[in-house]
């Protein structure tokens, strides 16, 4: 039962929120629930083998905060840039050195370089110590690779001890 059923708090409230997201119980949906609630954990059950330690989590409350803050400030950026009359803009491809370690540290700064608006994490480099970056926008690449450092890098390392 436990190879079936690798995670059964997780696969109820799966189960709970279709049931929820259906807004009625029938015998069809109630089976599709269960289903998918079997299937998702067994298809997730290897990102569980990735475990780490928050060192600070009310500085992952902030990052996430400053984030969202980030994304709607570029989301306004990108707008504008789309509403100019005049489009100059100056796409590039950043390597960004990294001073983080770790597979979730590391997957939390690519994700949110993708999450922001103009930015998106294209590659991890082969030997793990570089992300290259394809930014839609960019004037000066050395002013954004001390910006996502110090905006977010810095923060994660203090968050995850990395």
């Amino acid at each position: 039962m436990n190879k079936l059923v690798p995670a059964p708090w997780w696969s109820l409230f799966l189960l709970a929120f279709w049931l929820l997201l259906q807004n009625k119980v029938s015998v069809g949906a109630t089976l599709l629930g269960l289903v998918l609630a079997i299937i998702i954990p067994l298809y997730t059950l290897r990102a569980r083998d990735y475990r780490t330690t928050l060192h600070h989590p009310l500085l992952g409350v902030q990052y996430f905060f400053i984030l969202l803050g980030d994304i709607i400030v570029s989301n306004f950026n990108i707008a504008a840039i789309i509403l100019r009359p005049r489009k100059s803009i100056k796409p590039a491809l950043i390597e960004f050195p990294l001073a983080i370690s770790g597979s979730v540290p590391i997957t939390i700064l690519a994700s949110t370089i993708s999450l922001t608006p103009g930015t998106i994490s294209a590659e991890l480099g082969r030997d793990g110590r570089s992300i290259l970056i394809h930014a839609l926008n960019v004037d000066d690449p050395e002013a954004t690779i001390q910006q996502i450092k110090q905006r977010y890098e810095r923060r994660l390392k203090e968050i995850f001890q990395c």
